[in-house]
């Protein structure tokens, strides 16, 4: 484990942040969550982006792209990764206790802290569990990766309470929407389908990918359509493409399908050329 505080790399046993940092006690944040592959990150830009648009969802300050990216490069110089987590956190900073944010438009008080760390690959089927709770898709900070991850820690927590690996929601109009940690596509009638952004759903970097080299489409679909699919699968940074074994009761077996099988072996190689330098 490497990590990088606010300009300078630190020992993990003595990194720290002050304890009255607003990403403390309140999940006043954003992050980004992106893989390494051989000491190279895979699609930093984008996940850059991303970092910089949810910032913009929370009201914070752009955070420093060409800092980030040197902060990045430093934890990455300690020896090359086989496969790797980099994770990226920026938050407002300390402030006193409250609400308000203690500093206005700009960088000064924000809190910047990158790390990364080995991490096993994800297996290539995983099984989902529906969960009552619902995204709000015309909730403020919609379609922002932020720091108050409560919602999602509570959810998978239940999959994993029935013996699977992630939990998928739907949103308030009972449409289909997203997994804790993944978007979802289905096979349905031989089409590639994902729910819109329009959804509520993360902008995933793997979903956009997805949709980018395959011949998927965007469509609103019903929670139930997971009990009509004829393969279902989940894409994530950590995941690439993982093929959906069983969802609730309902088995699919020979998971991976023809369609999730034939877009992981496409993304793999896609991907493989892709990395940054």
């Amino acid at each position: 484990m490497r990590i990088w505080v606010n300009g300078a790399l630190r020992d993990p046993a003595d990194a720290s942040v002050p304890v009255l940092d607003r990403g403390f006690t309140v999940g006043d944040g954003v992050f980004e969550t992106v893989k390494v592959v051989g000491g190279r990150p895979f699609a930093l830009e984008r996940h850059l982006d991303r970092l910089e648009r949810s910032a913009r969802i929370l009201g914070l300050p752009r955070p420093d792209r060409d800092l980030v990216r040197s902060a990045c490069a430093a934890v990455l110089a300690g020896g090359e990764l086989p496969l790797g987590r980099l994770r990226i956190t920026c938050t407002s900073g300390p402030a006193p206790l409250g609400p308000t944010r203690a500093t206005g438009p700009g960088q000064d008080g924000m809190t910047l802290v990158v790390a990364v760390g080995a991490t096993d690959p994800s297996p290539p089927v995983t099984t989902v569990i529906t969960v009552p709770w619902t995204r709000n898709r015309h909730s403020a900070v919609a379609g922002a990766k932020s720091t108050s991850y409560a919602e999602n820690l509570v959810a998978l927590a239940r999959a994993h309470d029935y013996g699977a690996g992630e939990a998928v929601l739907g949103n308030t109009d009972g449409q289909l929407c997203e997994g804790t940690g993944s978007n979802v596509f289905v096979v349905l009638g031989g089409r590639l389908l994902t729910p819109p952004l329009t959804s509520g759903c993360l902008p995933g970097i793997t979903r956009a990918l997805a949709l980018q080299w395959s011949d998927a489409e965007e469509a609103d679909l019903p929670l139930s359509v997971l009990q009509d699919a004829d393969e279902i699968l989940l894409t994530g940074s950590l995941r690439d493409i993982q093929a959906v074994s069983r969802v609730d009761d309902r088995e699919l077996p020979g998971a991976p399908g023809p369609v999730t099988a034939a877009l992981a072996a496409r993304f793999a190689e896609r991907a493989a050329a892709d990395l940054e330098p």
